[in-house]
């Protein structure tokens, strides 16, 4: 096949997993954030594909090193939608041939220890594998920027407070209802800023969305009287939606982890009923439940 039957579709590149480890130093208090990035870019590089001409790579070495210095001089890699922006910044300023700039970044979880009653100033604990995550993208062109970011593997469980029933049913229907059942998942949600100017995007407090869609999002699961997980999972969005006002849309992702009940019959154990109190966790298959939530364009008169 000759080049004249085909056509360059899209090209990006860069570096991935880039890992770093910031430490803010406070006096007697220290902070940390751990981060791993990805710094991809698009724009006129199509010839470093079709005529083997490197002069247009910018290595995906350099790559790396640009995350490490704008990490070393930034005090913002704790906010990693706004760390996130300097890396873009810099990019679209440094390479004039470059036009999008896409960063992604998960945020891992180190949380302060309690040591006698107290928050330890230097020591912290891996106290859960959730993660903060962003998707940055960058344009030249309209010096717009685009901002997801999301929580992922959040699990939790309550053992009562959720309820299945009055689902539709046929020939295939096996499950059987209940009033009162444990309720487990592993959150994955997701929420979009949309598209602003660049100034305008720096300045949004993406700290403040990101501590309330979790608050919302376990304060939600814990108290909702759950008729299903759609129905939990929805009031969970509009929450989100009716507090901060710069989300467009959120995305929640919610597998039902099961949890049945053993069966104890053959020892004259009665393990069913009021009497339920030994589960077996199902490690699959398990339900999926997703859905995303959008604001209606608002209407003009």
């Amino acid at each position: 096949m000759n080049d004249n039957q085909v056509y360059l579709k899209t090209a990006r590149y860069g570096k991935d997993l880039v890992r770093i480890m910031k430490v803010y130093r406070e006096g007697q208090v220290q902070r940390c954030t751990e981060l791993t990035v990805r710094l991809t870019l698009e724009g006129d590089i199509e010839t470093s594909y079709t005529k083997a001409d490197n002069s247009v790579v910018v290595t995906t070495d350099t790559c790396k090193n640009t995350v490490n210095i704008i990490a070393k001089r930034s005090a913002n890699v704790d906010t990693i939608e706004v760390f996130a922006q300097e890396i873009t910044e810099h990019v679209l300023k440094q390479y004039a041939h470059i036009s999008r700039v896409h960063v992604d970044i998960i945020k891992h979880k180190w949380s302060r220890m309690t040591i006698e009653g107290k928050p330890h100033p230097h020591s912290f604990v891996r106290d859960g594998e959730d993660v903060s995550t962003t998707n940055v993208v960058h344009d030249r062109a309209t010096n717009n920027v685009t901002v997801s970011s999301g929580l992922s593997n959040l699990l939790v469980l309550k053992t009562t407070g959720s309820a299945f029933h009055g689902f539709y049913k046929d020939q295939y229907t096996t499950l059987p209802e209940v009033w009162d059942r444990i309720f487990s998942t592993a959150v994955d949600c997701k929420w979009t800023f949309g598209t602003k100017p660049a100034s305008v995007m720096r300045s949004l407090n993406f700290d403040a969305v990101h501590a309330g869609v979790r608050d919302i999002t376990l304060h939600t699961f814990a108290t909702d009287d759950s008729a299903s997980v759609q129905a939990t999972l929805y009031l969970m969005q509009k929450r989100i939606l009716g507090q901060f006002r710069d989300v467009e849309e959120v995305y929640y992702s919610l597998p039902n982890k099961h949890y049945t009940g053993i069966d104890l019959s053959k020892f004259n154990i009665d393990n069913t009923g009021k009497n339920l109190d030994l589960y077996y966790p199902m490690p699959d298959p398990s339900g999926l439940i997703t859905a995303t939530l959008a604001r209606k364009p608002e209407s003009k008169l």
